[in-house]
């Protein structure tokens, strides 16, 4: 695991003054024993917080003339969880975590809810480290292509995305079921539904099959993002 931490530093672009920093923003609850301190859910909460105010920051730079609620719209497609797993997948993030054998072997290396919160755990441990300033030019440089575009990211394979997801969660993969095709041949429009173990959980519209079964796929991430989301909200309550 070594190899795949020292790598990890040099892809993401900074070297850590305190190597155990780094550690625990890649040691993952499961691999903790009880009672232990769950350092990577404390740097993961930093991260996000250093995260949302240096993406704020640069799109300041890039986009002076966007109004707030555009910056808003911008910023949140940049700090939602799929980019930030998609951010984690580019920087080989999961095979440098430390999980524990159940989750392991469950695909948590491949989890875009595990890889989201591990790079906001990375960040905030660059940020422990070197302050926020080093920590602002680390983002910088993994959504430089990103800020390029004006703040807005590149069209997400929501199917590979979606698949990844169930095959960790379900050990089974979505099917797609054309439902209706309507409109003159120069102007169809497809209506695609995404079943997950014999349930279906979207539909998606395009102006082509492939179309439709992206945006099917985008809708289940999302509503699998935000099913994720209340869990955890529920959780912290009742802690």
């Amino acid at each position: 695991m070594a190899s795949e931490v020292d790598e990890l530093e040099s892809r993401l672009g900074h070297t850590f003054l305190d190597p155990r920093l780094l550690e625990a923003a890649l040691t993952h609850t499961s691999a903790l024993s009880a009672g232990d301190v769950r350092a990577n859910e404390q740097l993961e909460w930093l991260g996000d917080a250093v995260i949302g105010l240096a993406i704020a920051e640069l799109l300041l730079r890039v986009c002076p003339d966007l109004d707030e609620g555009q910056l808003s719209k911008r910023r949140a497609m940049l700090v939602r969880a799929a980019t930030l797993a998609a951010k984690a997948r580019d920087l080989g993030i999961g095979a440098a975590l430390r999980l524990g054998r159940g989750e392991d072997r469950g695909g948590g290396r491949e989890k875009s809810s595990i890889l989201a919160c591990a790079y906001e755990s990375v960040i905030g441990a660059v940020f422990r480290d070197a302050g926020f300033e080093r920590a602002k030019a680390v983002v910088a440089r993994h959504f430089a292509d990103d800020l390029a575009r004006g703040g807005v990211t590149g069209t997400p394979d929501w199917k590979t995305m979606l698949q990844e997801r169930t095959q960790a969660q379900w050990r089974t993969v979505p099917e797609y079921r054309l439902t209706a095709a309507d409109g003159p041949a120069h102007a169809r429009q497809f209506t695609i539904e995404v079943w997950v173990d014999n349930r279906c959980v979207a539909r998606g519209v395009g102006s082509s099959k492939r179309d439709a079964e992206q945006d099917a796929a985008r809708q289940a991430v999302d509503v699998a993002e935000a099913s994720r989301e209340a869990g955890d909200e529920r959780r912290e309550t009742e802690e």
